[in-house]
């Protein structure tokens, strides 16, 4: 078989010759022959395949180290490995694109503070219902003049006192004076690792009660989305698969990202959107409050008359489409008879677990 000149192979492969020449070096993919007086480099047509797999690892940004050790490996540990590196490319990602949406917000509140303050109020209404196959309720709606919350305990007795106590540890900001934006992240941050400690003592009266517990199937876990209210802004701070949408201008968007397996396999892509819903593993999560010191996700966003926010557990937003959501929210002028009919197509839906939700309007003055 006729080899390949180093441009031709390069070509070819849709690397440059630089890339191999480099490669050749670190071992990675050596010529097939070196000419013994000129230094030219070939290679054979049978090293393309290899060649573009380099490449394709390449453009994922992955160091050549890691390269070299993949090329090694048989395909099935391969793929797994290239799965790995993924999935802490993705997380790493997530977390810079969460410090860049608090740089963001807080960038934009000094900005808006130089501006004459809207005259805006809050007006909110809380729901919590136990659905129709759950003999017990673990879900928490609160609804306060400056806080909204929701929380959804993890099935048992255990997770509906963490339910209770992580909601219970941020009422203290209802009181707190008012803030300013550029500080209710922070704000918002410290309240959550009170509900979190919240949590942990929790877990530690349940100790005694072990038995209780694992019939109830329980731990001291939960999930807890909050939004905290300045009169210009809301800051948002967001554990587990509880959600917060905003409806503005008759749009809704989804204003958290589930901490659950599933999401993660999205973004990933091996699940679409469609196997998500109905994936045997769509509850399980991977961040909450558990005692341990999660961190939340936190956000800050400028609020103007007319926005409407939802908050609400799964028990919701899992059963009733988006699309529904939107059309309740927009038809009902009232934030408790939205509530109140968000409730209802819940239970139209068959309602298989516990349903909680908070309606809020910014209203100007």
């Amino acid at each position: 078989m006729q080899l390949l000149t180093i441009g031709a192979f390069a070509r070819a492969a849709g690397l440059s010759p630089k890339a191999l020449r480099l490669y050749d070096e670190l071992g990675l993919l050596p010529p097939a022959a070196v000419d013994a007086e000129n230094g030219y480099r070939f290679y054979d047509p049978g090293q393309l395949e290899r060649a573009r797999f380099i490449a394709s690892l390449r453009r994922l940004d992955m160091p050549l180290t890691r390269i070299r050790r993949i090329c090694e490996l048989p395909p099935e540990d391969a793929a797994a490995e290239v799965g790995r590196y993924w999935s802490q490319v993705a997380a790493d990602t997530a977390t810079r694109e969460q410090l860049a949406a608090v740089l963001v917000g807080r960038l934009s509140a000094q900005v808006d503070q130089n501006r004459p303050a809207p005259e805006l109020s809050l007006r909110a209404a809380a729901r919590s219902a136990t659905g129709l196959v759950r003999d017990t309720d673990e879900d928490v709606a609160y609804a306060g003049t400056r806080l909204l919350a929701v929380a959804d305990g993890m099935r048992g007795t255990a997770g509906a006192l963490a339910a209770e106590a992580a909601v219970a540890a941020l009422h203290r900001l209802e009181t707190r004076p008012g803030d300013e934006p550029g500080a209710l992240l922070d704000v918002l941050a410290a309240a959550f690792a009170d509900a979190d400690a919240a949590v942990r003592s929790v877990a530690g009266r349940e100790h005694g009660h072990r038995d209780t517990a694992r019939r109830d199937g329980g731990r001291a876990v939960t999930t807890l989305t909050a939004l905290l209210w300045t009169g210009s802004h809301t800051g948002l701070a967001h554990v587990g698969d509880t959600r917060a949408y905003l409806l503005r201008d008759g749009g809704l968007r989804q204003l958290t990202g589930d901490h659950s397996w599933v999401r993660e396999q999205l973004e990933l892509g091996r699940l679409s959107h469609e196997e998500t819903a109905v994936h045997p593993r769509r509850s399980l999560l991977t961040a909450a409050l558990d005692g341990g010191g999660t961190q939340p996700d936190l956000a800050l966003h400028p609020a103007a008359a007319g926005d409407r926010y939802l908050l609400c557990t799964d028990g919701l937003w899992s059963v009733v489409a988006t699309a529904t959501l939107r059309t309740v929210l927009c038809g009902c002028a009232d934030p408790g008879r939205a509530a109140d009919e968000l409730v209802a197509a819940a239970y139209a839906a068959g309602a298989p677990d516990n349903v909680a939700c908070v309606v809020a309007d910014v209203t100007a003055s």
